[in-house]
């Protein structure tokens, strides 16, 4: 980072108008540096020219402040605003600000950072009034953030409550065609976006509740009722398995018990998610839940199948004495798979 700071400097004191040169689509090399390079390049081009961060591009009509507010760079953000404060109320084509563009970042909670740091500078009256902006189509801020973080479920109840489902789509819409920005073939950074109901991950996670209840009570009363019995004789061997030697029954024991402990995994991770809920939280990540839920379900496919080859081992050492019924059995399991995925 110094060394790139030490070259801009070299650059600007061979060529100082470089900061005032755009290209063909309206970028100044501020635009570049607050789009992809480091805060101690911004640094040094504000320094020479604080000018450059009131300068909107052709195409969109950014400035510097609001692409690195679209990137999430909070540190470049503060940066710009620092050396030009009243750039803070510059608006692209869209008539978004750069709360706009904050509001949507999947990273941890910039806004309430980037309120906190400047309510305490008190750098910029005007600052106070951004989230109320409204742009073209009248959305503010705030509701791109509604929108986008299902906080808590009132607050998300709320949202769709009043009568703000088409302007929610519009969003949806607007975060489309910003995801497939680009800056000189440099895509903007990627953030998920907010496909993902939540009616559809509430139903998600009751069936996962249903699936991983029941292999936990499955797989715990297979431990229980053991295949083929214990030693029911007095002695030092009284309870062991009858079939403890047999190496379908280790494989019947290891798989169950895998089986046993992914599905309460999967349940633990969910009652995580409610705690957090419950702990009412101002600000949610959206992905953090999708990610989750996405955890839970691949644990309980591996779990599914621990628990078809725990049947299929334990029926195998049970009907052993009947060798073709014992194959037979043991292989049903693994052919609605291969059937399954063809």
């Amino acid at each position: 980072m110094a060394e790139d700071a030490e070259a801009t400097k070299i650059i600007l004191k061979k060529k100082g108008n470089l900061t005032k040169e755009r290209d063909e689509d309206g970028h100044t090399p501020l635009h570049y540096a607050a789009h992809k390079c480091c805060s101690s390049v911004v640094e040094e081009l504000l320094k020479w020219d604080a000018s450059a961060a009131y300068v909107c591009d052709r195409k969109l009509g950014m400035t510097p402040l609001l692409m690195a507010a679209r990137q999430a760079h909070l540190q470049k953000s503060q940066k710009i605003h620092s050396f030009c404060p009243d750039c803070c109320v510059k608006v692209d084509n869209r008539g978004w600000n750069l709360l706009h563009f904050l509001a949507f970042r999947v990273y941890p909670p910039c806004i309430a950072i980037y309120f906190f740091t400047l309510s305490r500078k008190m750098e910029c009256a005007s600052i106070r009034n951004l989230m109320d902006w409204k742009d073209a189509l009248g959305i503010t801020p705030h509701q791109v953030y509604d929108a986008y973080r299902p906080r808590i479920a009132r607050a998300r109840k709320s949202f769709e409550n009043s009568g703000q489902k088409e302007k929610k789509k519009q969003i949806e819409e607007l975060l489309k065609d910003i995801a497939r920005e680009e800056v000189a073939e440099c895509p903007v950074s990627p953030f998920s976006l907010p496909t993902v109901s939540a009616e559809s991950l509430e139903k998600t996670r009751d069936a996962h509740l249903v699936v991983a209840g029941l292999i936990a009570t499955i797989t715990f009363a297979a431990a229980i009722t053991i295949p083929g019995g214990l030693q029911t004789e007095k002695g030092s061997e009284r309870g062991t398995p009858l079939l403890i030697d047999e190496a379908a029954f280790e494989a019947f024991v290891v798989t169950n018990a895998m089986a046993f402990i992914l599905s309460v995994s999967a349940l633990s991770i969910h009652f995580e998610i409610v705690n957090l809920l419950l702990s009412k939280l101002i600000f949610w990540r959206p992905d953090m839940i999708v990610s989750r839920t996405q955890s839970v379900s691949n644990l309980l496919g591996r779990a599914v199948i621990a628990m078809v080859i725990a049947f299929s081992t334990g029926s195998y050492v049970v009907l052993k004495p009947s060798h073709g019924l014992a194959i037979a059995s043991c292989l049903i399991g693994p052919a609605f798979f291969l059937l399954f995925y063809y």
